[in-house]
């Protein structure tokens, strides 16, 4: 059993439902989702090019898959995380977009965001201490010899390369392609994403996310909200108070949304 901490949007939201449908996996059930239709890809080709992010689900790393120390267990764990949640504060990704991420396709925000590179950091500082330590099969999938020097010390000292000050929000959409995929994938991706990129991305929540056993498919385990949770409660008791005083005279229609990327190099 492995575990990590990601953000993914709520289960709810339009973003949610998009990614499930194009990775063909919802990230909070686990069940598979009826890919796209689109115009010059074959299922069989959005399958294909998305093994690698459908296999980790739709998220944006935060600390990446560990297995837990001995000293520790998941109920240790989850209250650690709930505590730490708990105590920040949200804040929003003013604009994602649809980016290049080397050979792959995923979302990045349009500008860096400093306080999702600070909640980063705390987080992989705070947890630290829950991950047992790398074995040397786990440094060696690394390819430590690729690394740049700080890449390295962070193998070293936090379990993962992309940490502390080499750290990049991303959300995987695709695994490695070659030039005529990345080519032909990019105008179906922008065209089926981008009406959901529009508003600002809230940093709501961190996911924690399971992986059964070595390869699974990883999913959502529990989400955790940003925030006092009494405070929370309140706001939303205000926003549903005030949406029903204006909107009495007719009956409110149900809404309905998901969701589900990735790092192709954990």
């Amino acid at each position: 059993m492995r575990y990590a901490i990601c953000f993914t949007p709520p289960m709810a939201d339009p973003l949610s439902a998009v990614a499930a449908s194009w990775l063909g996996r919802n990230v909070y059930s686990g069940e598979p989702a009826e890919l796209p239709s689109i115009s010059g890809l074959t299922a069989s080709e959005i399958a294909f090019h998305t093994a690698v992010p459908r296999r980790f689900g739709f998220q944006a790393m935060v600390m990446s898959p560990f297995r837990l120390h001995p000293d520790m267990d998941e109920a240790q764990l989850l209250k650690a995380l709930m505590h730490f949640a708990g105590a920040q504060t949200p804040f929003e990704i003013e604009r994602l977009e649809v980016a290049r991420l080397g050979h792959c396709w995923g979302l990045m925000p349009q500008i860096p965001n400093t306080a999702m590179h600070l909640l980063a950091a705390s987080i992989i500082q705070e947890f630290d201490a829950f991950r047992a330590p790398l074995s040397e099969d786990e440094i060696e999938r690394s390819d430590p010899d690729r690394l740049t020097a700080p890449q390295f010390s962070n193998l070293h000292r936090w379990g993962d390369p992309h940490v502390m000050d080499e750290y990049r929000f991303h959300m995987m959409l695709t695994g490695p392609l070659n030039q005529d995929a990345m080519r032909r994938i990019e105008a179906p991706l922008r065209d089926l994403f981008e009406p959901c990129l529009a508003p600002p991305l809230t940093i709501g929540s961190l996911a924690l996310f399971v992986e059964q056993e070595s390869g699974a498919p990883m999913r959502v385990h529990s989400q955790h909200p940003l925030g006092k949770i009494s405070a929370a409660k309140r706001a939303d008791r205000i926003k549903q108070a005030a949406a029903e005083a204006t909107l009495a005279p007719s009956p409110i229609p149900p809404l309905s949304r998901m969701v589900a990327s990735l790092m192709a190099s954990r």
